[in-house]
């Protein structure tokens, strides 16, 4: 059999350490056959060496529209209040559409430079920005559909019930390019209006939900459980993520259990966010500050569905960053102080495939059947790629070659 791509000597991911080297041939975007020692000719051929492919990365939870922008609303020149949510929006009305656009392109290149190849954006509309975000994210959509699947999430940054014009703005957005609908509502005056309000407009355009939740330093209150609640009433199981979530950092592990089974029950995914919630949380405290991360294993454990993403980057909620999960796999593992072989395992399935169920994206894996959206990293496991930061060699996006990155050479 001849191939368009042939991969050679790659390790699989969950492989045991004597299971022997794979090739992976790829016909018309897809994979169509792994074993060892693989015949037949290739339009390209890759030697991996006995490094790890895997598939894709998948970013859930990253802000393309407002990234890049510490030029603009540098960091703050105090520790609480962090007033991140005050220093975007006072330079919103300095966005245009082709600034987004720009911006945007920036970090988004990172991220597939990183071996990201499916992505949700989510993205800001009110009266002072109107769509203009909408339609930057738009056209970066448009220009790297060749490396990335991206799609957009509308949410109200800062509130809905109590901002005049931005609920229609968001009706535009799902009219217009957005395909799932988020919320925000720690920064509402009614947050229990912008969650019923946001769980109509999904029902109403048939989308998933992914909202802002239950960030800050205690969890006398928390929205998750009226989002369960909904998510049940509504049948809308497998269709509700929630991010942040730092105030189950707060609590006993018995209290976290039982959030989790709730969770559970109702079908609600976590998104954790390892850079922002360490970077914002704890400000409170000038000593002994807390790291604000929930424990995403332990939810997991659990039986809830978690992943890791990025959040911001380069701005003032996160003012470092690259857009490299496989930093931020490490970062969360050492935050959690989570470093058994299994744990990072666990880790590994956050930065790839649970991002896909989140993203109900079945078509994912390195599969024969499956598409060509494959990944070779300078290590010869997943486990040992997230403990070093192992760099990205090879990327492919269905099949096509996207990123080449060659390996470090030492000149002694």
């Amino acid at each position: 059999m001849d191939f368009d791509l042939l991969l050679r000597e790659v390790r699989l991911p969950n492989s045991a350490p004597d299971a022997p080297a794979m090739d992976i041939g790829v016909s018309k975007g897809r994979i169509a056959a792994i074993a060892p020692q693989l015949g037949g000719a290739a339009a390209e051929v890759v030697q991996a060496g006995g490094r790890i492919v895997g598939p894709g990365f998948v970013e859930t939870h990253i802000h393309l529209d407002k990234t890049c922008i510490l030029d603009r609303c540098a960091c703050e020149a105090q520790r609480f209040p962090h007033g991140a949510m005050e220093r975007v929006s006072a330079v919103k009305p300095s966005f245009t559409v082709e600034d987004v656009t720009e911006r945007a392109s920036r970090t988004l290149e990172k991220c597939i430079s990183h071996g990201c190849t499916r992505m949700r954006s989510h993205v800001e509309v009110d009266p002072k920005l109107g769509m203009r975000a909408i339609e930057g994210i738009l056209e970066v959509k448009r220009r790297y559909a060749w490396a990335i699947d991206l799609e957009i999430c509308v949410m109200p940054q800062e509130g809905l019930t109590n901002y005049p014009g931005t609920d229609e703005l968001m009706v535009q957005a799902l009219r217009n390019g957005a395909t799932v609908v988020g919320a925000a509502p720690s920064y509402d005056s009614d947050p229990a209006a912008q969650i019923h309000r946001v769980f109509e407009m999904a029902r109403e355009f048939d989308v998933d939900i992914d909202m802002h939740l239950d960030s800050g330093a205690s969890a006398d209150h928390l929205d998750l459980w009226l989002v369960c609640d909904l998510a049940e009433k509504f049948g809308y199981g497998g269709r509700v993520t929630i991010g942040h979530v730092s105030k189950l950092s707060t609590i006993p592990p018995a209290e976290v259990l039982k959030a989790a089974q709730r969770l559970k029950d109702a079908g609600v995914a976590l998104t954790v966010l390892p850079a922002t919630d360490l970077f914002l949380g704890g400000r409170h405290k000038d000593h002994n500050v807390p790291r604000s991360v929930a424990d995403a294993n332990a939810l997991m454990d659990a039986g809830v569905l978690c992943n890791i993403a990025s959040n911001n980057i380069l701005n003032p909620f996160t003012p470092l960053g690259d857009g490299q999960m496989i930093r931020m796999a490490n970062l969360y593992a050492n935050i959690i102080q989570r470093g058994r072989d299994d744990e990072i395992a666990q880790i590994w399935e956050m930065s790839g495939g649970n991002g896909a169920k989140i993203l109900r994206q079945e078509d994912f894996g390195v599969a024969v059947g499956g598409p060509a959206d494959l990944v070779v990293l300078d290590a010869v496991s997943e486990i040992e790629a997230i403990r070093t930061v192992a760099p990205v060699l090879h990327v492919f996006k269905n099949g096509r070659r996207t990123v080449s990155r060659a390996p470090a050479v030492l000149h002694g």
